[in-house]
């Protein structure tokens, strides 16, 4: 057993890449194994932008998460978190709404060791480890958190549901139809439109021996998830394209000011409140 291996929380394979540790190297953290960096490693052979791509996406979380905030959203649901990072989502909404609730949801049980180890003297966040799959667990978990489903909420699915399969419109729908009128939808998606169908393979193979694979979807697909809200401007875009001015006191991260070199990453927000509705 290595000294990495020694710290795992028990249950957890270090022999299998998990995309939440995946990203991480993406995003240059420490919190991955070695089978994570050697499949970061093979999808950045094939896709050299892959960490930047990360890095735009984590910038499109934080803007999105500021204009909800904004907006007047005082409780977050982060479905599909990651591992904990700089200025991450609760950082940017306390910015705004000292206090707001933010609820972690993830499905790696790193995340939760992390997460309850650099949250332990926050009593209005928390992390829970749940599948998203199960939107019933889910939100009961996140109720017992403290997240008042009768009020307006922020939903976040940023790069997570690319690994569910399937028909994700009955997904969506179900975390929809719970959340109160007033509240957003923060969603971003890989899309192989445009891109190199080899190289969407070798990703797609790469993906395929973590436990969730990696499912590319069209702009339509991606779009449709939106369905029964109201998008705000400028609509479903590449990341780096939705919003790109930041708050002022938004920290600057290295390289999230880069624009990609294709759009990979679709992302929008969805407001539950629309007037067509």
């Amino acid at each position: 057993m290595t000294g990495e291996e020694a710290a795992v929380p028990a249950g957890i394979d270090t022999t299998v890449p998990s995309p939440a540790r995946v990203y991480d190297c993406f995003l240059g953290g420490k919190d991955n194994f070695a089978a994570d960096r050697a499949a970061a490693q093979e999808i950045i052979a094939g896709f050299p932008d892959a960490p930047r791509v990360a890095r735009q996406n984590r910038a499109f979380m934080r803007r999105a998460a500021a204009v909800m905030a904004e907006e007047g959203i005082g409780q977050f649901i982060d479905l599909g978190s990651g591992l904990p990072t700089a200025d991450n989502l609760h950082h940017v909404v306390h910015r705004t709404a000292p206090g707001s609730r933010v609820v972690y949801v993830d499905n790696d049980p790193l995340v939760l060791a992390h997460g309850r180890a650099l949250l332990a003297d926050d009593a209005s966040t928390k992390v829970v480890t749940a599948d998203l799959r199960e939107p019933e667990t889910v939100l009961s978990a996140c109720q017992e958190a403290g997240i008042d489903l009768g009020q307006p909420v922020g939903l976040a699915m940023i790069a997570v549901l690319h690994f569910v399969p399937g028909d994700l419109a009955a997904l969506v729908g179900a975390y929809r139809k719970r959340l109160a009128r007033g509240s957003y939808l923060a969603l971003s998606h890989v899309t192989a439109d445009g891109l190199d169908p080899e190289r969407t393979r070798q990703a797609t193979g790469t993906y395929a021996r973590t436990a969730s694979g990696l499912h590319f979807r069209s702009r339509e697909e991606i779009e449709a998830l939106f369905e029964g809200t109201w998008l705000l401007e400028p609509g479903v875009v590449p990341t780096w394209q939705w919003r790109p001015a930041a708050p002022a006191d938004m920290p600057r991260i290295g390289g999230e000011d880069d624009q990609a070199t294709s759009p990979v990453i679709l992302a929008g927000v969805g407001h539950l409140l629309a007037p067509s509705l």
